[in-house]
């Protein structure tokens, strides 16, 4: 059973299994005329992963920011993940939505593959929720509202997400959200039975290695709404084998503060036979909609971006380099009253400013071996 008293650290989940200001519309997407490597200025790391990291990347001529995505083509290999960056990569190309950050151009040498994607500077969900502790409901629903457009626009066109969690959800210039890393995405003709995703968010039928399709992104929202209203998600252990033992009992610890309406939508999103769960159903995510936790909802202002975002960028003009307090200060001053919802306000100085992500160390990384002629074929049109 989930506790209240689950620290913050064990919270920081390492990641998934087997795993400024919003591009403003003067910035298009290059083409390979007009584009090339040597363009961008590389600043500093967003991120880093298994096989490789995001980079903050500045155009020389333009001076437009980018988040710069290199995976190193050995490690990709190595670690058996070809497949999942291909399938990234093609996923990306075909999308174009508010909630989903946007990939412009994708490149590759003998060493390195890149993607070339928006940069988002709010920094991830993940660390507002942990630094607020939980998200009251008006903060919460706003999220779930704009993670329910993103998935249906992704199952429309037959895709799969299954990765849903804060850790992979940014906060725009303006506070509204952009879906990112879609190294699980995929797109489904029937089921796929790949183990992929982050322990606490799996569904039962991916632990059960049953064949799995959209239905796992609805069941992922209902793990997400549950972890932004407590703080904390309804199925947590020490280890992963844990963890899928208490999803496929089903078990739920309700904390009596819980909004019941809401507890009704995620008790829904949580039905362990998929056939019955909400978004799984006949009508899909209108069913998702339609539930009263929605009632109040306009679903076009949603996709129109027209809701007031709860946690608002403080942006005073380019290159703004004021007297804010430290990020940190920030979120913890703003926690304490976060029930009554008081914004959170990410502590961007100017623009391109990337201090609302963690720090990582600048060493060797651009000096991995190129690998051979034949081991790049899969690569070819990347």
């Amino acid at each position: 059973m989930a506790s209240a008293k689950v620290s913050k650290e064990k919270l920081r989940r390492s990641g998934s299994l087997k795993k400024e200001k919003e591009p403003p519309p003067s910035i298009k997407a290059p083409t390979d005329d007009q584009f090339k490597l040597s363009d961008l200025d590389i600043l500093e790391t967003l991120g880093t992963g298994t096989f490789g990291r995001v980079v903050q990347a500045r155009h020389k001529k333009t001076k437009d920011y980018y988040a710069l995505k290199v995976m190193t083509i050995s490690e990709v290999i190595r670690l058996k993940q070809v497949e999942h960056v291909l399938s990234e990569k093609n996923v990306l190309a075909q999308l174009q939505h508010p909630f989903i950050v946007t990939l412009f151009w994708s490149y590759h040498t003998n060493t390195f593959l890149y993607m070339l994607l928006e940069f988002v500077p709010g920094g991830e969900l993940f660390s507002y929720l942990r630094n607020a502790g939980r998200f009251n409901s008006a903060t919460s629903q706003f999220y779930c509202c704009e993670i329910v457009c993103a998935l249906e626009y992704l199952h429309s066109k037959s895709i799969i997400y299954r990765d849903l969690k804060p850790e992979n959800l940014l906060l725009d210039r303006e506070g509204h959200l952009k879906i990112t890393d879609f190294g699980f995405a995929k797109v489904l003709k029937d089921r796929t039975w790949t183990l992929c995703g982050t322990p606490e968010y799996l569904a039962p039928e991916i632990i059960q290695s049953k064949g799995h399709n959209k239905a796992v992104d609805w069941w992922s929202l209902g793990i997400l709404l549950y972890e932004m209203l407590i703080g904390y998600p309804p199925f947590f252990d020490d280890n992963p084998f844990g963890i899928y033992e208490k999803i496929l009992a089903g078990k739920i610890d309700w904390p009596r503060h819980m909004d019941p309406v809401a507890k009704d939508l995620i008790k829904k999103l949580l039905v362990l036979d998929r056939t019955k769960r909400l978004g799984n159903m006949k009508n899909g995510a209108e069913d998702v909609k339609k539930h009263k936790y929605f009632k109040s909802i306009t679903w076009e202002d949603v996709k129109a971006k027209k809701l007031k975002p709860a946690i608002k960028p403080n942006i005073l003009h380019e290159g703004d380099c004021g007297n804010y307090a430290p990020q940190d200060y920030v979120m913890s001053k703003y926690a304490e009253h976060f029930e009554d919802l008081a914004p959170i306000i990410p502590n961007i100085l100017h623009d391109g400013d990337a201090h609302n992500f963690d720090e990582y160390p600048e060493n060797d990384w651009q000096k991995s071996a190129a690998v051979s002629a034949e081991d790049l074929k899969p690569f070819v049109g990347f």
